[in-house]
């Protein structure tokens, strides 16, 4: 697997942790300075670094050689040095900031330390947490898409290498041109291979919509607790830390909810602000097991500090994916209440009294798992259709269309017709509609529905 700190600690280490803010970013001043930090410094321990030092610094503006104004940058570099000269060198300075190849290459010459940023931390993390090929596939993707862009004109190697061959020969490609060529295919064929993956993955959804069971996604902040609340609701032990993307690889369970009916649960990676673009990207295959839920529950630590800051974060992810935040197959699920005061308690069990798509819970200790159950199961009873169908006996292929892809509420067989009552999703319905062999006769709640000739 690919990874970007090969010469340097990437399960241990001593690392400083700077969170530049500039000024004007709106959406770095939006938050909370002191959880900020204590963001970043999760990021560096999610590793494995020993974090010596953090601090955050004001800029009136970024600079195109170093982003960071040079007394800062010669402030940290005698920093750097008066470690290394105590006999505790920093191994690695994490910019809690997107670096260009510029900068990052700049700063390290001016730190003599390794230098990343804050994408490059969060493909180290992926490139730990990868257990599945799928994972380990996309995160070979989005690090070497990063480690493309790394590549600039500032090697030592980059002489003229002779290309061709006898008389043909000529002045051939830089190393330079030969890193991005190779990088490139290699490249290719990890989109080809997703390629594959994301097929495997539509085969199994439509089987599992064949079977009839809704699938609940799960998304949220990373370490909003879903891993936990996947655990209790599913009887599953996926590995719940409390630690930055604890989970990677997405993982699903059968649940059964209070009305007798089946679903699955998937659990998904957690969302972090400004996730890098290339990740979103290479996990598509992944995050489309979020497209295609019929429900998703949007995890909330409501216990956190920046819990509304998170929440746009993971809302702004959603649209990202196409997916709007306030559609009514979102549920917000209002988590931790075990670490609140007595008053958050009862502030979000209100709110969630208030609201059809909030419910209050504390997956730790199980507080308002019933509740939960209820509003998925009520939820997803609301996205069903029921009609009454048509199916000719004779048509094999039609009845089992029908008894695979909906729930059959009724049936009765008379006149070489199975007479049924199901219900459907909308787009099982549309597909009904259109197999010679079903006839859609009317609303099963009582309405009617304009018939449909054999």
């Amino acid at each position: 697997m690919a990874t970007l700190l090969k010469n340097g600690p990437a399960r241990s280490g001593r690392a400083m942790v700077l969170r530049p803010v500039i000024r004007g970013e709106d959406r770095a001043d939006s938050r909370d300075h002191a959880g900020a930090i204590a963001e970043a410094v999760g990021l560096a321990k999610a590793i494995g670094l020993e974090v010596v030092h953090a601090e955050r610094m004001n800029l009136d503006r970024p600079t195109a050689a170093k982003l960071l104004g040079s007394g800062n940058a010669q402030r940290i570099a005698d920093m750097v040095k008066s470690a290394a000269a105590q006999g505790s060198p920093i191994d690695v300075v994490f910019i809690d900031h997107a670096l260009s190849p510029v900068q990052q290459r700049n700063l390290e010459r001016c730190f003599k330390a390794k230098v990343i940023d804050r994408t490059a931390l969060i493909l180290e993390i992926f490139g730990e947490r990868a257990r599945t090929r799928e994972g380990r596939l996309q995160v070979d993707l989005a690090t070497l898409s990063y480690q493309r862009s790394r590549l600039v004109r500032s090697w030592t190697h980059l002489g003229r290498l002779r290309g061709g061959f006898g008389f043909m020969g000529g002045p051939g490609e830089t190393q330079l041109e030969t890193d991005r060529r190779l990088l490139s295919q290699r490249i290719a064929k990890l989109r080809r291979d997703l390629g594959e993956v994301r097929r495997t993955r539509t085969l199994h959804r439509e089987a599992r919509k064949r079977g009839g069971h809704p699938v609940v996604a799960l998304v949220g902040y990373t370490n909003a607790g879903k891993s936990t609340l996947f655990n209790k609701l599913s009887g599953a032990s996926v590995g719940a830390e409390d630690m930055l993307f604890a989970t990677l690889d997405p993982t699903m369970r059968g649940i059964r909810l209070p009305n007798g009916r089946e679903a699955i649960l998937s659990d998904t990676v957690g969302f972090i602000s400004a996730l890098p673009h290339g990740l979103v990207e290479a996990f598509r295959a992944t995050l489309e097991e979020v497209q295609a839920a019929d429900l998703i529950l949007h995890v909330r630590d409501v216990a956190h500090p920046e819990t509304e800051a998170q929440k746009e974060d993971v809302d702004a992810t959603l649209r990202d994916l196409g997916i709007d935040p306030d559609a009514n197959r979102i549920i917000e699920v209002a988590n931790k209440l075990d670490l609140l005061d007595p008053d958050g308690r009862t502030e979000y069990r209100n709110r969630a009294l208030r609201s059809d798509r909030m419910v209050a819970v504390s997956a730790r200790t199980g507080e308002g798992l019933d509740e939960l159950l209820e509003a998925v199961a009520r939820q997803l009873s609301a996205a069903e259709t029921v009609v009454e169908l048509d199916v000719d006996l004779s048509d094999g292929e039609a009845l089992s269309m029908v008894h695979d892809r909906t729930r059959v509420l009724e049936r009765e067989d008379r006149d070489g017709h199975a007479h049924m009552r199901v219900a459907t999703d909308r787009g099982t319905l549309a597909r009904l509609r259109d197999h010679a062999g079903v006839a859609v006769t009317g609303r099963g709640d009582g309405g009617t529905q304009r018939p449909r000739e054999m």
